[in-house]
């Protein structure tokens, strides 16, 4: 018997173990379905971009053949691992925009507005650069300035004021608009997830108890009561019971899976899958919705300094492999999307609409095809799109794969923004301070003019920027899942705390604000 049990040892889940056995008097367990973050390509930063193709810390899941990607599949990587995505994603610390808080507040979400979840913002967060008004200093979670920005970082920031936009020293302070180099999540030049600032410090604590290779396959219910977890560990099926509250904190591709595969959610679905309804809920796995993203490619073959493949580019990190193993300091101190920032697909947008990440790297496929030569990238994603989507069960096997539906792009107005998005990025690779450096943007997409192959090439080669959520929707209606207290309407004992409550997506990258959902949660 445990006071809380925490399903998905990730961003949430390493948050809630660590602030509720803060207290003594309560016993917390925690089960990852992934193993212990100890492969030295999580702590090394510059790693991370292999571990999208590692079938040992990511899920690797697809989605469902997409009529708006021209029916491809997209490619939901997902940590599968202690952290969860903060182990393996890209290190960017940002918060979105206040008036996305504010938004969600206004929908009916009382204690959700900005002023609200600034001091978790702050409660969570160390920024090496000391604490104001916008941030916090003694936090389990390390924010920090690169230790050893590429030198094209401000090539690109030069740009991007050539074109018109303003230089941005925190996306996270007053005001979010503008272009500049972001913060991380690293220290002493390593990654800092949430397992390392929250977990590891804690793990010698008596009342916490870890499981890893725990894989959850449903949540045992009384009547309308969550009392306990069953789980697959060590090839078998075991349970724990728990006395106060399960915590649901598996994301927003497999929280809804979980409550569906436990009884809890659409009567129809469950039905089809052969699972008897506990608790009819018709909004688990409705609302789903991610950044959709589509990157630029430029080629710059003198610059071997960027990272790429050739013998000096080899060289170079190798010179790389061999500083940071001396010193933490370097090339591989390098979250590849170093610089970025906000900025609007017109001018009469009242707040950004856009998001751009600059990679010192050509980057194709999420990184799982290695071009030969050298050159950079630039993401652009669109932060708020109208377009919805499903999770939904393809069996009632628990190690089954969800059947992701992310619906991108199919709203028209999403495509409109891509164009336009595309267009501006264009205007910043096009200034003096890119070309100057001998870079021009690839045929894949240089060919692309008119609005119709703009369209056409959009559809070819978007696909997500790592951001799904809302599948579990916070709200009142008929078609939300939990409260303002992340409490499953309709349950006793049960709460969902991640990505997959967002009424609607930040807009920003989404590990500060699920660690933020923790806190509060919490």
């Amino acid at each position: 018997m445990f006071d809380y049990i925490i399903i998905g040892g990730g961003s949430a889940g390493c948050v809630l173990a660590a602030r509720l056995s803060e207290d003594p008097s309560v016993n917390v367990v925690l089960l990852e379905a992934g193993p212990v973050d100890s492969s030295v390509l999580i702590h090394c930063p510059a790693g991370f971009s292999m571990l999208s193709r590692m079938k040992e810390t990511s899920w690797g899941f697809n989605t469902i053949p997409q009529p708006g990607l021209n029916g491809r599949c997209g490619y939901q990587p997902r940590g599968k691992v202690l952290g969860g995505s903060s182990s393996v994603n890209a290190m960017i610390y940002t918060r979105g925009h206040r008036t996305d808080y504010d938004a969600w507040a206004a929908e009916g979400n009382s204690g959700w507005s900005y002023d609200d979840v600034l001091p978790y913002f702050k409660r969570s967060e160390h920024n090496e650069r000391g604490a104001d008004d916008w941030h916090g200093a003694g936090g389990p979670l390390n924010v920090k300035d690169l230790d050893s920005p590429s030198r094209y970082d401000q090539v690109f920031v030069d740009a991007a004021k050539q074109a018109g936009w303003r230089e941005n020293h925190d996306f996270n302070g007053p005001e979010q608009e503008g272009v500049g180099i972001y913060q991380v999540t690293q220290k002493n030049g390593e990654r800092w997830s949430a397992a390392k600032g929250y977990l590891t410090p804690n793990l010698p604590r008596p009342n916490l108890k870890v499981f890893t290779g725990a894989h959850t396959t449903r949540i045992l219910l009384e009547k309308k009561r969550a009392v306990g977890v069953e789980f697959l560990h060590e090839g078998t099926l075991k349970q724990l019971k728990a006395g106060r509250e399960v915590l649901l904190s598996a994301g927003a591709l497999m929280s809804p899976q979980i409550l569906m595969l436990s009884g809890i959610g659409p009567h129809r679905q469950l039905v089809e899958n052969g699972i008897a309804t506990l608790h009819d809920l018709a909004g688990v796995g409705e609302n789903l919705h991610d950044h959709p993203d589509v990157v630029l490619v430029a080629n710059a073959p003198k610059q071997t300094d960027l990272i790429g493949i050739s013998p000096a580019g080899v060289a170079h990190v190798v010179k790389g492999i061999l500083e940071w193993r001396r010193q933490r300091t370097g090339l591989l101190t390098t979250n590849f999307g170093e610089a970025g920032g906000f900025i609007k697909s017109a001018t009469s947008e009242p707040i950004p609409d856009l998001q751009l990440h600059f990679a010192i790297t050509k980057l194709i496929d999420h990184g799982r095809k290695l071009p030969f030569g050298h050159g950079y990238s630039v993401h652009v994603c669109l932060l708020r799109p109208k377009s919805r989507g499903t999770i939904k069960l393809d069996s009632n096997d628990p190690l089954a794969k969800p059947l992701i539906d992310p619906n991108f792009l199919a709203q028209r107005d999403d495509m409109e923004r891509m164009i336009r998005a595309v267009r501006v990025t264009r205007t910043i690779m096009e200034q003096s301070a890119l070309t100057g450096i001998g870079a021009r943007e690839s045929a894949r997409s240089a060919s692309a003019r008119t609005d119709q192959q703009l369209e056409h090439f959009i559809r070819d080669n978007a696909d997500t920027i790592y951001h799904p959520d809302g599948s579990c929707r916070m709200g009142s209606g008929a078609m939300d899942v939990v409260d303002t207290q992340l409490r499953v309407h309709g349950m006793q004992g049960l709460r969902v705390v991640d990505a997959s409550i967002m009424p609607s997506v930040i807009g920003g990258n989404t590990n500060a604000p699920v660690i933020m959902i923790a806190e509060k949660a919490a």
